[in-house]
């Protein structure tokens, strides 16, 4: 399906327009120099009959056939050969019965008349035009009436074939286009080269700002044309902005997490000293609420981390270092982790957040697991958006969960087993996180014999 000419970048629109009119032009002008040249060979061959005609006026003025050693004699062997294509005739017009003469070549054959035709007379009373000769051929001729007094009135015609014209012309018109070929290619070209060189700075910008967005870099540096530095430094002012209001998001964040964090902890300790049942339930509730806020408060921060430009993280890295830690945390019960990369991955987006989401999921992997935990980070297939994808595959060999208990683990705050350490949050934190950034998580059974989580993310 054709692409929308609208859609079109900048350079495509430049070179197609330079193309197209680069091409119209040199075809007008084609047409024009073939026409002119068209114009000025049968000018020329005219000129050539002119003089034969010229010479068979002088032999028909000359005073008597007497004074002339070989009359109507023009000197070329084409007049005497049969049908070859050149050839003269003289009709006498004022006599009852016209007397005609004619070149050898003619071979009892007449030529027509251009003024029977319709052609008028030109300047001197000549008249120049085609017509089609005695064995069918286009001839072109010149012909003109003299009266030379009491000797009579004439018409004198002199004609010729046009193949050495029509072959001089289409050799010219075929140099032509190999010439205008070669200038239109050399044109296309140039102009190619122009919008290469012309959009150069706009292609080091994009490259700037892409780098940023992969996280390889953190702001645009170099140098820009007068009319491209605006832009350029309008982007740093923008990407600097967004810098600033993260931060002041993330202070503001913190600051709130301080300011409830701290009073619910006063609560809980003064309630942990009194052993009441009313202590009891406030201790309680207060820690709810103590996840609670942790739980809001982690997802705004992530919230506002996503929309962070220029954020990335190996994945591998991170899981690795993940790995060591819950390699001593769990080092009493023996169990092994393991850690299988596909090629090199990374994250696009806040290491913290991708720490949050495996570290949750291999936590809980680790509590259910009786001997490993095996983590596979593999790139898959673009999204329908084209988005480039990695999945995290982590696997235990505990005693898995049900179909329903699957979809029940990962709703905020549902714990399946109340006698392992925990909130129930790890799982709907990495939901959320996971969809913040386009991604999602999703619980299977492992080949191991447990569970297995596949959590998908958008790569870098």
């Amino acid at each position: 399906m054709r692409a929308d000419p609208r859609t079109w970048s900048i350079a495509a629109r430049l070179f197609f327009s330079a193309a197209v009119l680069s091409t119209a032009i040199l075809l007008v002008a084609g047409i024009g120099l073939s026409a002119l040249y068209r114009s000025s060979a049968e000018q020329r061959f005219d000129e050539q009959l002119g003089v034969y005609l010229r010479a068979l006026v002088a032999d028909i003025a000359s005073p008597s056939e007497e004074s002339r050693s070989e009359p109507f004699a023009l000197g070329e062997p084409q007049f005497e050969i049969a049908l070859s294509g050149w050839y003269w005739q003289i009709t006498r017009l004022d006599g009852s019965n016209p007397d005609i003469k004619s070149s050898r070549s003619l071979f009892a054959a007449r030529l027509p008349k251009l003024a029977d035709k319709g052609i008028a007379a030109g300047v001197g009373g000549a008249r120049k035009g085609y017509v089609t000769g005695p064995d069918d051929r286009q001839l072109r001729m010149v012909e003109r009436v003299i009266d030379v007094g009491d000797q009579g009135v004439y018409l004198v015609q002199v004609a010729a074939t046009t193949a050495p014209m029509e072959s001089e012309i289409a050799g010219f018109e075929i140099a032509l286009v190999i010439t205008f070929t070669l200038l239109a290619a050399a044109l296309v070209g140039s102009t190619a080269l122009q919008l290469r060189y012309g959009l150069e700075p706009l292609r080091r910008l994009q490259e700037a700002v892409a780098s940023i967005r992969r996280g390889e870099g953190e702001k645009i540096t170099g140098d820009f044309p007068p009319d491209i530095a605006p832009l350029a430094s309008e982007l740093k002012l923008l990407l600097a902005a967004n810098r600033e209001v993260v931060e002041r998001a993330r202070t503001q964040v913190g600051n709130l997490a301080h300011a409830l964090k701290t009073p619910l902890s006063v609560i809980i300790n003064e309630a942990a000293a009194d052993k009441s049942a009313l202590s009891t339930k406030v201790r309680e509730q207060a820690a709810i609420m103590r996840d609670q806020v942790t739980y809001y408060l982690d997802r705004a921060r992530a919230a506002v981390r996503v929309r962070v430009l220029g954020n990335m993280a190996d994945v591998a890295v991170v899981a690795a270092a993940l790995v060591r830690t819950f390699e001593k945390i769990y080092r009493d019960r023996g169990i092994v982790f393991s850690v299988v990369a596909q090629g090199r991955v990374r994250f696009k987006g806040e290491r913290q957040d991708l720490e949050e989401m495996i570290g949750n999921l291999v936590d809980n992997a680790g509590k259910w697991a009786k001997h490993a935990v095996t983590i596979e980070i593999a790139p898959v297939a673009p999204d329908p958006h084209g988005q480039r994808l990695f999945r995290v595959t982590i696997d235990d060999d505990g005693v898995g969960l049900a179909a329903e208990q699957r979809a029940a683990a990962m709703r905020r705050g549902r714990r399946l087993d109340e006698t392992r350490p925990g909130s129930g949050l790890g799982l709907s934190i990495v939901v959320d996180l996971a969809a913040l950034y386009g991604g999602a998580l999703k619980l299977d059974a492992s080949p191991l014999g447990g569970l297995r989580a596949e959590l998908e993310l958008p790569a870098a």
